[in-house]
């Protein structure tokens, strides 16, 4: 049994057991297809999530359920899919510590990371690790900072020191619902400034999306419990910051294709879709207007265009701000 084990071989799972295996604990990277593991074993390399990384000797490559018995567990798969891996696996788990390495909101679930692991697994102790941050650049070792949540403050220490590394810097916070709502919202901005850059509105729109955005994301996190000021740092405006200006982005390039009139890649993870659903929900219980990720659900589901969805915004009523 592993130290940590990393559940998930995408590219972002990928790069954190590299940079961990090479840190020093025993890490194990997990993945549901057999023949993706015999493919990394046999080449030492993630051809089809991170191509030209190479896997560390130490690392191990596990298609096995025994992965899910480590004390630590890296859940890093796509956000839609964390309930699911959790109902099936639930039982390998037992008294370990949880992190989250995904962001959004369940679209079925209305729940964020946090409370589906809270709800498969009683026992474990959940956390999230979030902010701003590419896969690539952790895998090649290029200082990063995120921030680990967790509402219990002695975990969060013990994981804290166990998942840093000499390039990746990790802050601690004890606030999961504003670190992980952070996390999820910033993808939904990030669709709308790449939609307003590919239709051309300029950079001052973009960052007039930002900040009201920001705007945004402050209201739910309040709403829901968690604290304004944790999305002053790395897991709100440090990830929204890097989220909205690089075409790295899966996020920003969806939108970036929209706002060409283009047809987004397929077969592609983009969280930022199905969290503004989600998100619009919750709001509009709570009674919230959230203007720009109501935008985004629509020119997502292919309601209306760039142009329809920044009419739209520019003729709200003048406000304070």
């Amino acid at each position: 049994m592993s130290d940590i084990s990393v559940i998930g071989a995408g590219a972002f799972g990928t790069a954190l057991a590299v940079t961990l295996a090479n840190g020093g604990p025993s890490v194990s990277l997990w993945t549901r297809d057999v023949d993706h593991a015999e493919e990394m074993r046999a080449a030492r390399e993630n051809h089809r999530r991170l191509p030209g990384i190479r896997l560390p000797e130490t690392l191990e490559i596990s298609a096995s359920p025994e992965a899910f018995t480590s004390p630590i567990l890296l859940l890093a798969t796509p956000m839609q899919t964390l309930g699911t891996l959790l109902e099936e696996h639930g039982q390998d788990i037992k008294e370990a510590a949880l992190v989250a390495c995904c962001k959004g909101v369940d679209l079925e679930r209305m729940k964020g990371p946090t409370g589906i692991m809270e709800d498969a697994c009683r026992k474990a102790i959940p956390a999230i690790l979030t902010g701003p941050s590419f896969a690539i650049d952790i895998a090649r070792g290029l200082p990063t900072a995120l921030t680990l949540a967790c509402a219990d403050k002695r975990t969060g220490e013990v994981l804290q020191k166990a998942l840093s590394t000499p390039t990746l810097r990790l802050y601690q916070s004890t606030d999961p619902i504003g670190a992980e709502l952070g996390g999820a919202l910033k993808n939904v901005i990030a669709i709308a400034c790449g939609a307003c850059i590919g239709a051309g509105f300029g950079e001052s729109a973009r960052a007039a999306l930002m900040t009201r955005g920001f705007a945004e994301m402050s209201r739910l996190v309040a709403a829901l419990g968690g604290k304004r000021e944790t999305l002053a740092g790395l897991a709100g405006f440090g990830d929204l910051a890097l989220t909205c200006t690089s075409e790295k982005s899966r996020n920003f390039s969806h939108g970036l294709a929209l706002g060409r009139g283009e047809i987004p890649p397929h077969g592609v993870t983009v969280e930022g879709v199905a969290t503004a659903a989600a998100t619009l929900k919750i709001a509009s219980k709570r009674k919230l207007e959230m203007p720009i990720t109501e935008a985004v659900a629509a020119l997502t589901s292919g309601k209306i265009t760039a142009h329809d969805a920044m009419d739209l915004l520019l003729s709200r009523p003048l406000t304070f701000e």
